[in-house]
């Protein structure tokens, strides 16, 4: 049996003070920028410490009062979701890019609802395990930003409105209400009376948000068979409320502008809240033998290059993502440096009309 291999042994401030030629109090001075040491000692201790390849122990850190160096996001959401969702995925990859230029991680987990989040907040938060948050899926009835500013845990809220009853925390928001006012007058001027809205989980800030603003566009422009369906998010779901509503149905929870409810009148449009759900819709319609868009237009609220894999290309409503996230990122490092909570708008996502919309044809 061949002998087992010992771990590798990590560089210490011993190693470095050996290398460097100095005490250990010394390398501890001119690692954490302290008074005590030359200049001339500063940067030799710094350059045989990157020659080691030292890192400060983030137990050490926490001990020291320093920070655990890791910031959170748990989301509270169905899990067999994300695999499918490109919003997160994209969003994630633009926080890691800023986390990662800071050298700081980032500590990612699951949970089933709200309560469960907001306990591991308290959890995070007495185990000093997260110098701060980022909070995503804000709710129209959410507990987490009173929790957060009792905690004093620095936190910013991705995609909520500004909140002056907690100024302590940031918010990064994009204008959903302009979005679907741009995506209603796009289909309207199309010719489009009968209009589904596919929707996301029922209760987020975006998704009420969303709603209210396709009613309104709705009600003044005297649309009344307009109305809106929740849904998980999944392609599951977007393809199953699809066949319901072509097929003149009419599901639990749906909300038709004016505040009626009927079945029978087949949608010519459909505005889906993200690229999964669309793109399982355009299938689904297809095996009803309806055609896109000759029979029905189809709208994704999130573009991605899933809505250029099919046929026909899916007009979608497109923003840089990746760029939110970094956004997001730069607000809580500049929190967590201490700078002040604010309040920041990312740009109106765009419509991009391609194949999947065309003239009413009914």
């Amino acid at each position: 049996m061949p002998a087992k291999r010992s771990p590798a042994r990590r560089p210490t401030m011993k190693d470095i003070a050996q290398r460097a030629g100095v005490s250990e109090s010394a390398v501890s001075f001119a690692l954490n920028d302290r008074p005590g040491v030359s200049e001339i000692t500063r940067d030799r201790v710094r350059r045989v410490a990157e020659q080691l390849g030292w890192r400060p122990s983030t137990a050490a850190r926490q001990l020291s009062g320093e920070g655990a160096a890791t910031v959170g996001l748990v989301l509270a959401r169905p899990a067999d979701t994300l695999g499918v969702d490109s919003f997160f995925l994209q969003l994630i990859s633009g926080i890691q890019e800023v986390l990662a230029e800071r050298h700081l991680g980032l500590l990612f987990q699951v949970v089933e609802d709200v309560d469960d989040e907001c306990a591991v907040y308290r959890r995070w938060w007495a185990e000093h395990r997260v110098d701060g948050v980022l909070v995503v899926d804000p709710r129209t009835d959410d507990a987490r930003p009173d929790l957060l500013d009792e905690l004093g845990l620095p936190a910013v809220v991705i995609g909520g409105a500004p909140d002056a009853r907690h100024p302590g925390l940031s918010t990064v928001w994009a204008d959903d209400a302009g979005a679907m006012a741009a995506v209603v007058d796009e289909l309207s001027a199309l010719g489009h009376r009968r209009i589904v809205h596919i929707a996301g989980l029922p209760g987020l800030a975006h998704t009420e948000r969303r709603i209210r603003t396709l009613r309104a566009e709705a009600d003044r422009r005297g649309l009344a068979e307009v109305r809106s369906v929740t849904t998980d998010y999944s392609d599951a779901e977007g393809a199953a409320v699809t066949r319901r509503v072509l097929q003149g149905g009419v599901l639990e929870g749906e909300v038709l502008a004016g505040g009626i409810v009927e079945g029978g009148s087949r949608p010519t449009a459909l505005i889906y809240d993200n690229d999964v759900m669309a793109v399982a819709g355009v299938a689904a319609a297809t095996e009803l033998g309806f055609s896109v868009p000759g029979d029905v237009s189809v709208v994704a609220w999130e573009d991605s290059a899933l809505c250029r894999m099919v046929k026909p290309w899916l007009s979608a409503l497109s923003r840089d993502t990746v760029e939110f996230g970094r956004t997001a990122a730069k607000e809580l490092t500049s929190l967590l440096d201490g700078g002040p909570a604010r309040a920041v708008r990312v740009p109106v996502p765009r419509l991009i009309s391609r194949e999947s919309t065309g003239p009413c044809g009914a």
